[in-house]
């Protein structure tokens, strides 16, 4: 096992060779390399295998040009998003702590937009337990949040509800009354989605024909201050509300924190990331144009693409602990049917699963 070095990973090339791990920059005599955001095009070694999330699955043209060079160096690329028990629930991810993050943000804004009260910054934390603590005789006042979503995204958000005291109501709750207290609601896809015809929600088909749904989040535009959102998002699945909800006078959410963060999906006011350092802007609700957060017309957007950085020691010690139980054994055994579904390339071929990437691996433009 060798660690790269690095001069600004959170865990220090000190701390590994203290762990008894070899640090070193030339990674040519590995035969496995595993990261976790995409590898730079030059930095590809040929012939090796790679595990590292290659943002690749849906077509993404951005990491297009990295795809054709996995293929052409002759790599074999196993991608952490691909990696899923048998029943296809996923075994990695930062989830979690992406949903903690993203939450607290989210909280924060609003309170920055409002006075109401004060959230710091999460970075400036050493710990999630540090961060906890700075919650501790925090009063919110009586807003209502809505969280979408019921994956690993969610229980992070969920869990800073709970720690914040704010108290969990049904849907219709949330819907007809007014609280002296902070609420949320949570909204999974049955509350969610309905098939235009039959009004009824089956998982599996919702994901098959997205466009024989409908959304029914619309009502909830009109009862939130803040939006939590952790839903999974793909091409031709509805948005939760479409622009016009958002220039409409009744539409009352202030805050939204996009945390799977599509851009122009769920949340089409969406308008692209936004910095660890900066993370929130504003969106005129009439122009549609980006502003500066927290003005009068304007809803803000928290879109951090990498908020689990905010928490690295704690997101990369969870992200661990599920690689070492449910992976890497199997890993340096030589594989297993998990493994084999999650390897999109092998050897620089694509495999079968993956073969509908063909045309994104040959051409340059979609």
């Amino acid at each position: 096992m060798i660690a790269q070095t690095s001069p600004d990973r959170c865990y220090t090339d000190k701390e590994y060779l203290s762990a008894g791990v070899e640090v070193k920059q030339d990674l040519s005599d590995c035969d496995i390399l595993m990261g976790i955001k995409e590898v730079p095009v030059n930095d590809l070694l040929e012939g090796k295998t790679y595990l590292f999330f290659s943002h690749t699955k849906k077509q993404q043209l951005y990491n297009q040009h990295m795809f054709q060079a996995i293929l052409e160096k002759k790599i074999t690329l196993i991608d952490y998003e691909c990696l899923e028990h048998d029943d296809g629930q996923r075994i990695l991810g930062f989830g979690f702590f992406a949903g903690v993050v993203g939450a607290h943000n989210g909280m924060m804004a609003y309170g920055q937009r409002t006075g109401l009260y004060g959230l710091g910054r999460v970075h400036k934390q050493e710990s999630f337990q540090e961060l906890i603590h700075t919650y501790f005789g925090l009063k919110l006042p009586s807003i209502k949040v809505a969280i979408t979503g019921s994956g690993r995204v969610a229980h992070g958000v969920l869990e800073v509800m709970n720690l914040l005291g704010i108290i969990e109501v049904e849907p219709d709750e949330f819907l007809e009354r007014t609280f002296t207290y902070p609420v949320f609601t949570q909204l999974k896809g049955p509350m969610l989605y309905e098939q235009k015809e039959t009004r009824t929600y089956h998982r599996d088909d919702f994901h098959l024909h997205p466009e024989n749904y409908r959304c029914k989040f619309q009502p909830f535009t009109k009862m939130a201050d803040i939006l939590m959102n952790g839903i999974y998002w793909d091409k031709g699945m509805p948005r939760l509300f479409e622009w016009e909800d958002l220039e409409a006078k009744d539409f009352r959410i202030k805050t939204i924190a996009d945390i799977t963060d599509d851009r122009e999906g769920s949340i089409p006011c969406n308008l692209g990331d936004t910095p660890i350092q900066d993370p929130e802007y504003g969106v005129d609700r009439q122009t549609r144009e980006k502003t500066e957060p927290y003005l009068s017309g304007s809803v803000d957007i928290m879109a951090v693409g990498n908020l689990p950085n905010e928490l690295p020691r704690d997101a990369s010690r969870y992200f661990g602990e599920q690689l070492i139980k449910y992976v890497m054994e199997d890993l340096v055994r030589g594989g297993s049917p998990v493994i084999e579904r999650a390897t999109m390339v092998r050897d620089g071929v694509l495999t079968g699963p993956y073969s509908y990437m063909e045309g994104y691996a040959k051409s340059l433009n979609l």
